[in-house]
């Protein structure tokens, strides 16, 4: 993908994908729509009928029930929305490598490690809910897909082990949705937080997607005028959550469609960085087609995204929430990766992406590679 001024090419998709057409349509649509949705005159009617529609959509798009699903800001609020309503009175379990939106909401839970792939130890997790017991009832907060390195985690074999101890498992499905499929039912989750502005959406509008054995539950954190069935309160932002409902349409009929570019060309980027001396973390184990973290030793992240931007490609350290920050990553210190935590990008590739994109990309990555001199040689047990 181009950009704005035809100057650069876009591979942060993790961070925000392009808002499609659709989407954008949607949403001029919406805000020619006058009325509130809560109102009963006739405008009011019009808006109710755009935001239950896209209630409608979005349900039966991720697995879920339209009377189940809660609009909110994003994933964040989704997120926290799930924790706070659901956990209280619970022990809070999070996987090591969550997003920071789920580690604030857990600060003092107890931590899941995971693989050199960073995929879930789940044997931990049945051993820390049987020491819990059954006079202990947990919530377990486990990500379907990274948000960095991509990792898919094993969600389904994790909800077994949670109902098995009688535990509660919210999934942030954010990076997910839109790129693999994501159903609330067949993942067997109590609840999924998805979020527009991952697969084409505009920013602002996420939904919590919620159980029918869980639902009655949730505790609301903002309490207002009703909205939401008394789960959210607040006037919804109707444009956003029309947009996201349409967003959601096309990028899961385009997934469905079988097209397995995004996987070729991630692949391709993979090998090609691999030529260069980077590593890809996370590269053993299941990931979003989309997503690739090239870790490149001795050479710090941060010249990295320059030196990237200078070529004209947009990417990244990691997640996007750190107010702008280039940090090192949780991510790939729980992962064992050592001193590759701060020398690792992300390539996410948008759906907007074509060949001729990751091509030059991928002689820009090599120049690179082979302009930047390296801090310190790396050994070889790292670069395995």
């Amino acid at each position: 993908m181009r950009g704005m001024d035809d100057g650069f090419s876009y591979f942060d998709a993790n961070a925000s994908e392009p808002v499609r057409p659709a989407a954008l349509a949607a949403m001029a649509d919406a805000a020619g729509v006058a009325g509130n949705p809560s109102s009963v005159h006739r405008a009011g009617r019009q808006a109710r009928a755009i935001l239950e529609q896209a209630r409608e959509t979005v349900a039966a798009l991720f697995g879920g029930r339209a009377e189940n699903c809660v609009f909110t800001s994003g994933g964040t609020e989704a997120n926290v929305l799930a924790i706070a309503g659901l956990g209280r009175g619970r022990c809070l379990l999070a996987g090591a490598t969550e997003h920071d939106a789920v580690r604030a909401a857990v600060p003092d839970g107890a931590v899941v490690p995971v693989d050199g792939d960073g995929v879930a130890r789940l044997d931990v997790l049945d051993r820390l809910l049987a020491e819990g017991g059954p006079d202990r009832p947990a919530l377990v907060c486990l990500m379907l897909a990274n948000n960095e390195v991509g990792t898919i985690q094993p969600v389904v074999d994790a909800a077994r082990i949670c109902r098995a101890h009688g535990a509660l498992l919210h999934v942030d499905a954010v990076q997910a949705a839109g790129r693999i499929p994501v159903d609330l039912a067949a993942l067997g989750a109590d609840s999924i937080a998805i979020s527009g502005h991952k697969f084409g959406g505009p920013k602002g509008a996420g939904a919590l997607l919620l159980s029918g054995d869980v639902v009655r539950t949730l505790q609301p954190m903002m309490a207002g005028g009703g909205q939401e069935q008394g789960r959210r309160g607040g006037t919804p932002a109707l444009p956003a959550i029309a947009a996201l409902a349409a967003a959601a349409a096309e990028a899961v009929r385009d997934m469905a469609g079988g097209d397995d570019g995004p996987a070729q060309w991630r692949d391709a980027i993979d090998d090609a960085a691999r030529g260069g001396g980077a590593v890809i973390c996370g590269g053993g184990g299941a990931r979003l087609p989309n997503t690739t973290m090239l870790a490149l030793p001795g050479r710090r992240a941060e010249t990295q995204l320059i030196a990237l931007d200078l070529a004209g490609f947009c990417v990244s350290a990691g997640s996007a929430c750190s107010s702008g920050k280039v940090a090192r990553s949780h991510v790939l210190a729980a992962m064992g990766l050592g001193p590759l935590a701060g020398e690792a990008i992300r390539v996410s590739l948008p759906w907007t992406t074509r060949a001729g994109d990751v091509t030059r990309f991928i002689a820009a990555y090599a120049a690179m590679a082979a302009r930047l001199p390296a801090r310190v040689a790396a050994s070889e047990e790292v670069r395995a």
